[in-house]
């Protein structure tokens, strides 16, 4: 994995779990990696992994039997996309509006945008079903 500079490394990890969880990689009341075992696969000290874990639980997205290890939360998935529809609407949001008048661009013209996009996506995975 590679770690950026502009985000702390615990919470680039907590990125990496919701991916995970976010694609089903990882399923509701599914063990995941130890703290030792993912310090290992990342080459991080465990307490930044540990770190993660904390904040995690904290959040609800993962649980912890004690002995056994950590789990994904049955409500992990709600849970993140409320999380990250938060940060969008917070952070990235008002970023997007700044840049669109700026240059000019109207929800008319993002409307086209998506629906454009829309039919692609939904085109590539009509193609990827047929192989």
């Amino acid at each position: 994995m590679e770690f950026r500079d502009k985000q702390a490394i615990y919470m680039q990890i907590a990125d990496y779990f919701g991916n995970n969880i976010m694609q089903e990689l990882w399923q509701a009341d599914e063990k995941v990696p130890s703290v030792r075992q993912l310090a290992i696969d990342l080459e991080v000290n465990p307490n930044t992994v540990m770190r993660t874990y904390t904040h995690l639980q904290e959040t609800g997205v993962i649980y912890n039997k004690r002995g056994i290890g950590y789990f994904v939360s049955p409500n992990a998935k709600a849970i993140l996309i409320d999380m990250i529809k938060q940060q969008f609407i917070e952070i990235e949001l008002p970023e997007f509006y700044r840049k669109m008048e700026l240059i000019g661009l109207t929800f008319k013209d993002l409307e086209e945008m998506f629906k454009k996009w829309k039919l692609n996506m939904q085109s590539d995975e009509n193609i990827n079903k047929n192989k």
